[in-house]
This record gives structure tokens, sequence and C-alpha cells, in this order.
């Protein structure tokens, strides 16, 4: 990418995470796989305080095939990830994933210090390489072993472990979460204009929304939803659109830079989030909540916690019968929805606070140099 100091953009959150992480590093290299440079709709450039790439090569295939395949991969990269390792005063992992998990093992074998980051669901391993992390995470955390696991509750991560502290995912800057406070929702709309920004999978729940709306219509004629993100069930979503005579109603952005779905949070009035996925930290959830937006979402993890006691609707089932009274029931109450949009702005303001105080805690243990 041209714009960028790296020489390499992607998407989501990871830029961010990123740029913020390079802050605390003297030096910091990421070695990670590489696509051949092509300029793609929503990417950011990957840069930060002296920040570097050290590319890999794409695994081939996906599922087992891209099991099968991964000895290979690792023949044909392992010079490049054994020269990184053996220069780096510490390695940083995120996980899930194959590539964090080798990297971990590697460095851990090799006695570097390890700063990994858990950013599936941590509360509820269900497979057997999530209860693997865990294991390990819970064994060697402490001393020269920072871990963090991606989530928040009332209680430690792990019993087991105390070293391992929570975190949470955002890729708002503190300029950003200042400029998001929406000041001006003091009233309930009188229109319905609802947003869901995610990954689109049948699993985030966009679908349950698109099916939702016929009876959200009967309340709210104005009503529209905007759909931002790309992904496998895109197709089948404007189809179920054009199936329940709503097409005109629901607008697919596609995916689009960070600035514009700030921007298109600051427009919207409700976040419908009725997902069933195994979530880790849905960051957009609190970058909505500092938009100002009461979620409506289920009880997936983190979830609850960042709702709390009044910074949106917890769905007993992701139903589109539950999502359309829970829109109902905001919309139609003026106080409900003045309280509900003050309460998510002080939610999202008090968890950013906390987790740079968690982060400056921490940030010290790793080492003078990070290398993922």
């Amino acid at each position: 990418m041209e714009n960028s100091q790296s020489g390499f953009a992607t998407d989501g959150g990871f830029p961010f995470q990123m740029r913020a992480l390079s802050e605390i590093f003297d030096t910091t290299t990421l070695v990670v796989p590489c696509l051949e440079p092509v300029n793609r709709a929503g990417e950011m450039p990957i840069e930060g305080h002296n920040l570097s790439i050290a590319p890999l090569t794409m695994p081939c295939g996906r599922g087992p095939m891209r099991k099968f395949a991964l000895g290979f991969w690792l023949l044909r990269n392992s010079l490049v990830i054994f020269r990184e390792i053996l220069r780096a005063d510490a390695v940083h992992s995120p996980i899930p994933g194959d590539i964090g998990t080798i990297g971990f093992l590697l460095a851990f074998a090799l006695r570097k210090p390890l700063f990994i980051r858990h950013c599936g669901n941590w509360l509820k391993p269900s497979t057997t390489a999530e209860r693997f992390w865990k294991w390990f995470m819970e064994k060697f955390a402490g001393g020269r072993q920072v871990m963090l696991a991606t989530g928040g509750s009332p209680e430690p991560p792990s019993r087991v472990n105390s070293a391992i502290h929570w975190i949470f995912s955002t890729t708002l800057s503190d300029v950003e979460l200042r400029s998001c406070k929406g000041s001006d929702r003091q009233d309930a709309p009188d229109r319905a204009k609802l947003i869901i920004v995610c990954r689109q999978d049948r699993e985030k729940g966009t679908g349950v929304v698109i099916q939702s709306l016929p009876q959200i219509l009967e309340s709210f004629p104005n009503a529209s939803l905007d759909v931002v993100g790309d992904g496998s069930s895109l197709a089948e979503f404007k189809y179920m659109a054009d199936n329940l005579g709503v097409r005109s109603r629901v607008f697919f952005h596609g995916k689009v830079e960070h600035s514009a779905v700030l921007d298109l949070l600051r427009k919207a009035d409700v976040f419908c989030y009725p997902t069933t996925a195994s979530e880790g930290f849905p960051k957009v959830v609190l970058e909505a909540m500092a938009c100002g937006l009461p979620v409506i979402t289920t009880r997936v993890s983190v979830l609850p916690e960042l709702i709390g006691i009044g910074g949106g609707k917890l769905l007993n089932k992701a139903t589109p019968f539950e999502v359309a009274g829970a829109v109902i029931e905001i919309l139609s109450d003026r106080d409900c929805y003045r309280d509900m949009s003050v309460l998510a702005i002080e939610t999202a303001q008090r968890a950013y606070r906390n987790q740079i105080h968690r982060i400056r805690a921490v940030s010290g243990s790793p080492g003078e140099t990070s290398r993922r």
C-alpha cells in the first residue's frame, strides 16, 4: 500500500491494535502471512512507532487441508520465523489461530518472554485447541509471561492463575472516544434507524434483524437498517430482504473504512447484534455504545457485562420476534431511550479508562522489544 509506512495494509481492528502495541515497545516487528499488494475497500495501513513487517507466505487451503499443509508451510518460512524470534526480547502472539500458536510455542521453546492475547471466547472453550490455549495460559502465566484474556467480568479470568488479566478490544482512540459522544440523543427518535456492523455470517445475527423488520415497520413505517461489513452470507441476506419485501428499507454498505463506520453509528438510533457466535470481545459493540446507541444483543461471552443494567436490552433468544419487541420497546419510551443512551456512553468511557489502567499496569513486563 503506497500510503503505508510499512508498505502493508489490512482491514478490521488489527492495524489499530498493532499501532497501539508499538507504542509500548522500542521496536516492533510483525511476522505475518502477507498477500501480494492489492488495494481493497476498507483497508487501513499497518504502521506505528518503529514498526516493521517480516512477511511470510500465505498458508494453503482451509480446514483439514490447511492443517495438513501447515508443516510444509512452516518449513518454507522457518528461517524468517526463527530469525525474528531469536532477535526479539519478547514475543507477542494473539490467538486463536494456528500461526499465533506456532509462534508462541517456538518462542516458549527458545525461552523468550511471552505476551499472549487470547481473543476468542475465554469462558467457554469448546474445541481441543481452545482447551489447550486456556491450559497453557493458566499453566505458564506470571513472571516474564504476560497473558491476557479478551472479555470482562467481576470475577478474574482464571481461578487457577491470578496472573491472567482481562483485556477488551477496541479500535477507538481517546480522541475518537470523546468525539463519538452522542450528546444530541436526548429523546427517542420518531424514526427507527437500525444498524448492525459485523462479518456477514449467519451466526452474527444480520438475518435475524432483517426478519424482524416487517414487525418493526408496523410500529415505525420509516424504519430502516444499515448492514455494514462483508462476508460469506451477504448474498443470502440480500435475497432474504427481497423475499420479505423490505429490500428498500435495508442498505448494504459492504466493507467500509473505520471512519465511515463511526459516521454510520453516529447517524443510527439502535445497534442490533443478536449474535449466537462464540464471541470474545466484539469491539463494535463498545464503539456503538460510545456513540450513544442502545444495544440489543444476546447473553454471549462478555456482552451481558457490557450492557450492564441499562445500556441496552439482552435477548432471551436470538429471534426476529425478540429483536422487534426490543426495538419497539426502546424507541416507544422517550425516557427509556434517553437513559439507555446516557448509560451506554458512560459504560464505554468507563471501560476505556479501566483498560488504559490495565495496559499500563502490565505493559512493562514483556521486555523492551516486541516481535510477533
